[in-house]
């Protein structure tokens, strides 16, 4: 296929890039800077110069694609206000896939996160999250599985609190940088909450898999790890950083600072069994390990 990919740079979009390559796919990555298409380019795929809001650009480059990854979104949680422009702006460049898309039976494969359901683990079959801080992005990943109903294939990866590569990325991710900032590696609430993970590579693989495969209007969720309790997290972050850990306030962590002391276990074996995906790459408390300080 020829993937038309937003967010195709980071984390985890640099390693789809990679997978999808690597699988025979030819791959058009959304490029807002110089920097990242010279980096898209130095990883096989042909560099688009834009960004989300360039929603012209983005109906084109649907339009000529046989199929579409959206992964960019800005991750701007320094307030309220930032959080709701970026997922406004995202919300807006996922409508314009959809219309450059609608009617060819192409797939749209988007990003989601696994849902918070109380008292157990997350499964596929439950709804997508509408609420909290981030709940207009689940309303935006609605609105991309409706297009099932206007002939898009499409399907939504819901990917844990965090993925991982080398030790970095994800709430943990953040964790590590607020830890850096503050000289403390701290935990909200009593730490016992459990964050599900999945490794970057691994999660890429399940991408390729919902692009060539996932029937239309269908979540998979690519989790490895089920969940790892806050705590042991920053037990590690700690130790790697010769730091002290201990409970802070979750006002610590801003607005997101409700969904970090929230217990949110998730499942994949759905997944695993529909799709034929497995987990290959180290979990996230081994792959914390590679943290220096």
């Amino acid at each position: 296929m020829r993937v038309f990919i937003t967010g195709g740079t980071g984390l985890v979009g640099s390693a789809v890039v990679a997978e999808l390559l690597g699988n025979g796919h030819t791959v058009l990555a959304l490029a807002r800077s110089d920097a990242s298409a010279e980096a898209a380019s130095s990883a096989g795929a042909e560099p688009i110069r834009g960004g989300l809001a360039d929603l012209d650009v983005l109906r084109e480059c649907a339009a000529k694609a046989d199929g579409v990854i959206h992964l960019a979104f800005s991750n701007d949680f320094s307030s309220p206000e930032a959080l709701a422009n970026a997922i406004a702006e995202e919300t807006a460049a996922q409508e314009a896939l959809g219309e450059a898309l609608a009617g060819s039976d192409r797939p749209l494969v988007t990003v989601s996160g696994t849902p918070w359901v109380p008292g157990r683990a997350s499964t596929e079959a439950d709804p997508t999250s509408t609420d909290g801080p981030v709940g207009g992005r689940g309303q935006a990943v609605i609105g991309v599985l409706d297009l099932a109903s206007r002939g898009v294939r499409s399907s939504a990866i819901r990917l844990p609190r965090t993925v991982h590569n080398n030790g970095h990325g994800g709430f943990a991710g953040l964790l590590t940088q607020i830890a850096r900032q503050t000289g403390v590696a701290g935990y909200p609430g009593d730490g016992n909450q459990r964050w599900p993970a999945v490794h970057a590579l691994d999660a890429a693989v399940l991408f390729r898999l919902a692009l060539e495969q996932a029937p239309a209007g269908t979540a998979w969720h690519a989790v490895a790890d089920d969940g790892d309790r806050v705590r042991d997290i920053a037990e590690v972050i700690g130790r790697r950083l010769g730091l002290p850990v201990q409970q802070v306030p979750a006002e610590t962590f801003g607005p997101i600072g409700p969904i970090f002391a929230t217990d949110q276990p998730s499942t994949s074996a759905h997944t695993r069994q529909a799709l034929g995906w497995e987990p290959k790459h180290p979990s996230l408390l081994t792959d914390l390990e590679n943290l220096q300080p």
